[in-house]
């Protein structure tokens, strides 16, 4: 690429990186206007800001020349939120200032306070670090603030939600006063507007590099339609399904990290988790096993995962749905990063569908809304993956033909390949059979099933008022019965209870495994598949239902009634 208005070595950098064009926002920041000027930059997660800043930085380090000074006191500091993105932003700014000669202190907590001192000591050109460490080097007189020619707030909004107001005044009013300020941030709410006011110049310059802009172009999104029940089951056939080079799947708390995480990894993935419940070390253990690729799968919080970059990220799956619009661009946010495309996909239960939809609508997201690939569809793309693997591929080595020799000396060509493919199925996790999600046509509803003569009801203590559909409670109702979908009839769900039938040749089978099974639903046999009482019915729907609304002509009431004879009562007491 080449660029005219950029120092020749961050050209070359760009160049080596594969960088074919600028984002949006790397452009305005390089613009003339703002040369030498205080910049308030909004732009969304994943639009380039940290190399847009490193750009924006050039006249302060480099000015004219090609090579920066001999490291001393810093010409700029850097402020982060999070101890990742501290580090992210270091590793990117040392291959953007590599051929200038650049010398990058990070300066975070959960890491050795004496090598940083020691580093500083030794001279920089840039320090990158978070509010509580950087404040800690100031007060011992470690960091020195005198040359600083430029202060950058990366993810600005962030470190005032997570309380760090006073360590950012702090380091603001020890440096100089003369130096440039700039504020990057997604979102520009009033106490980022507030602290751009106090500490930058009137000529600060408000770039808005997301107007007129596709939110995350790169991204491809995807809403799937799925069981509550099926939502775990959704997640391991779409891991299965896209066999991304890295996934990260978002929970709402702490404890769905914790049981997502262990199920998948008795299904048999490579994944880490990550939450606030953890210690740095653990952590860095976690981020490391991704970016070396000991681990493929990332479970984790909205906290936890703010700011970290995981290379080669392709997927984000939101097993739960996020609280806000703003969230769910962070999240979606971490892939289709760097012109790198990406699939953010969203798991919508039945009771959170109308939730999401307003989501994407407060977003400006258009997702396409589908099923999660079924077992069937896993096992095809297998298929194509294996073929492709196992496809003879360059020479062979002496060592690997002499196996093959070894191999068909025993068994024919075709026998080798099988059992080839056998031991790599092996490795793989099983796909997992999913309930449809798509709703019953009208007519299937009122159909009644074939092959249920003689056939035994039960009821269930879950209802409307719980939220009950009949498709949620198939797959409860197979699990608990250990009977099958074709062995259940009829379901008929009412306002505080359901009941269903089972075959005539399934009913005893099933009456003992419910009665031997878990008590926290109680499932018992019906004498006669009487409705309940009026007061109670209302519309029978789903899964093989039979009966009809019974018509019902209105009933007119005088006026007077219990309302006015509670007037003439007076107040009770």
């Amino acid at each position: 690429m080449s660029r005219p208005d950029l120092p020749s070595p961050l050209a070359r950098a760009l160049d080596a990186r594969g960088y074919a064009e600028l984002t949006p926002v790397q452009l305005a920041v390089i613009e003339p206007q703002a040369g030498g000027r205080d910049l308030l930059v909004s732009a969304r997660t994943g639009s380039g800001k940290t190399v847009a800043y490193g750009l924006a930085l050039a006249g302060d380090l480099l000015g004219a020349d090609e090579l920066l000074r001999p490291p001393g006191a810093p010409q700029v500091l850097v402020i982060a939120p999070t101890r990742e993105l501290a580090q992210q932003v270091q590793r990117e700014l040392e291959w953007l200032y590599a051929d200038a000669g650049a010398r990058v202190v990070a300066c975070v907590g959960g890491m050795d306070p004496r090598r940083e001192q020691r580093a500083l000591a030794a001279g920089c050109h840039i320090v990158v670090g978070t509010p509580g460490r950087l404040r800690d080097h100031l007060e011992r007189g470690q960091l020195r603030t005198e040359a600083l020619a430029a202060v950058v707030l990366d993810e600005a909004d962030e470190m005032l939600d997570l309380g760090f107001r006073e360590e950012l005044e702090a380091i603001l009013d020890s440096s100089p006063g003369e130096r440039r300020t700039l504020l990057f941030s997604a979102t520009l709410p009033k106490p980022i507007v507030a602290l751009a006011q106090r500490y930058q110049k009137p000529s600060a310059l408000r770039i808005t590099a997301s107007a007129g802009e596709t939110a995350h172009a790169d991204i491809d999104y995807r809403a799937i339609a799925v069981a509550p029940s099926d939502a775990e089951h959704a997640v391991v056939n779409l891991l299965r399904y896209y066999e991304a080079g890295a996934a990260l799947v978002f929970c709402t708390t702490r404890e769905a990290v914790r049981r997502l995480h262990a199920n998948l990894v008795e299904r048999g993935f490579s994944v880490v988790a990550l939450s606030g419940e953890l210690t740095q070390g653990e952590r860095t253990h976690a981020l490391q096993a991704l970016r070396d690729r000991r681990a493929s799968v990332c479970v984790a919080t909205d906290v936890a995962a703010r700011g970290i970059d995981i290379p080669d990220l392709d997927l984000v799956i939101h097993a739960e749905l996020p609280n806000d619009a703003e969230t769910l661009q962070h999240r979606s946010g971490r892939t289709g990063r760097a012109g790198r495309k990406g699939v953010s996909i969203l798991l919508a239960p039945h009771p959170r569908r109308r939730r999401l939809e307003a989501l994407l609508r407060l977003a400006h997201i258009q997702a396409s809304w589908g099923p999660a690939p079924t077992a069937d569809e896993v096992r095809e793309r297998d298929q194509a993956r294996l073929v492709d693997q196992l496809r003879p591929a360059g020479e062979a080595s002496e060592d690997d033909v002499a196996v093959a020799r070894a191999l068909l000396a025993d068994a024919d060509a075709e026998q080798v390949v099988a059992a080839l493919v056998r031991a790599r199925r092996a490795s793989l996790p099983a796909p997992e059979d999913l309930v449809d999600a798509t709703p019953e046509p009208a007519a299937a509803r009122s159909a009644p099933r074939a092959g249920f003569d003689g056939s035994t009801w039960f009821r269930i203590d879950i209802g409307r008022s719980k939220n009950a559909e009949a498709r949620w409670l198939l797959p409860l109702i197979c699990r608990r019965g250990h009977v099958t979908k074709a062995e259940i009839g009829a379901i008929r769900v009412f306002d505080r209870e359901t009941r269903f039938e089972i075959a005539a040749s399934a009913a005893a089978r099933f009456a003992t495994a419910v009665q031997e099974g878990a008590d926290d639903v109680r499932i018992t046999p019906l004498a006669e598949p009487d409705l309940p009482p009026a007061r109670d019915r209302k519309r029978p729907h789903g899964r093989g239902d039979n009966a009809a609304p019974a018509s019902r002509k209105p009933v007119l009431r005088p006026q007077s009634s219990k309302r006015q004879i509670g007037k003439l009562k007076g107040p009770r007491k």
